[in-house]
């Protein structure tokens, strides 16, 4: 008798996972506590956050960090820090740049930093914060604009399960506004992650 499988937004990658994957692939012993410190630092922020389906906040990163890690074999643990984190500097009153910095390094809090947008902006204001961070992605290292296509993958995954309260609208803005964060590169990471996001959004338009 064959268990049932989980649908895609109730999975997530417990820290024991991560550890086991970061081991497995010869990862440092100093870089994988880092990393776990990270998870656990992102755990603990998002530790009450519900998202509209009604899971765990803490589980759309940790899904990201293992898109990262599994997807696209990414194994520098600055980028797999910012994956886990890359919602925080949003999320809490008292988690500050530099704060990221001391714990993981200026390269995790720079690619945070990059990722961070204003999320209590309404209205027109809403229109111009959203133009602006486009134009500071666009901006930023191949690394920050990975993580926001990844960061965006996973939502398409979970789409079919009213993650958006307008999934239409998600996908003319991500196609409109962030499938250009990879043009022109060469990079297959960004390459798989355009297929990917283009693979998803055919699937729930049908």
């Amino acid at each position: 008798m064959e268990l049932p499988t989980s649908k895609y937004n109730e999975t997530f990658l417990s820290r024991d996972e991560l550890e086991r994957l970061l081991r497995e692939r010869n990862v440092d012993a100093l870089a994988v506590n880092k990393v776990l410190d990270a998870y656990d630092m992102a755990e603990s922020v998002h530790e009450f956050q519900k998202r509209l389906d009604g899971t765990p906040y803490f589980w759309h990163p940790s899904r990201v960090a293992k898109i990262m890690l599994i997807e696209l074999n990414q194994l520098d643990t600055n980028i797999l820090c910012a994956a886990l984190l890359h919602d925080t500097l949003e999320d809490s009153h008292v988690l500050t740049p530099e704060i990221l910095d001391l714990n993981f390094g200026s390269y995790t809090s720079y690619l945070v930093q990059k990722l961070t947008k204003d999320i209590k902006a309404e209205g027109p204001m809403k229109e111009w914060v959203e133009k602006e961070y486009i134009e500071k992605l666009l901006a930023a290292s191949e690394d920050a604009r990975m993580l926001k296509l990844a960061d965006r993958l996973d939502t398409y995954r979970c789409l079919e399960f009213n993650v958006k309260k307008n999934p239409i609208k998600y996908i003319m803005q991500t196609t409109e506004h962030y499938f250009p964060l990879a043009q022109g590169s060469h990079n297959p990471r960004l390459k798989y992650l355009i297929k990917e996001l283009q693979k998803e959004q055919n699937k729930f338009l049908g």
